[in-house]
């Protein structure tokens, strides 16, 4: 965080956590497409376009908490992509 406890997100913050937001994203894409998910090819494509809809809006996020919020989400969300399952939804 930047100087004095602002919850608002400083140039500097933001470009801290854009390259770990971009990577998560990239990596939620790739995960939808594991075989061993149990989604036929219309309910994945439904996901990857809930999973951009949700960054898309994040892209104009300027609180700390909300961005860190995010990254916590699409941790969590990774952790049963990688196990071939699917998150109890919505994880929001």
């Amino acid at each position: 965080m930047g100087k004095g406890g602002l919850i608002w997100a400083t140039a500097e913050d933001l470009a801290r956590n854009r390259g770990k937001v971009l990577s998560l994203y990239g990596q939620l894409l790739r995960g939808l497409n594991s075989p061993n998910l149990p989604l036929n090819y219309a309910a994945r494509m439904a996901k990857k376009a809930e999973v951009r809809g949700i960054f898309i809006m994040a892209a104009e996020e300027r609180s700390l908490h909300n961005i860190n919020d995010l990254i916590d989400t699409a941790e969590y969300v990774l952790s049963f992509l990688r196990k071939g399952q699917l998150p109890p939804f919505p994880v929001y």
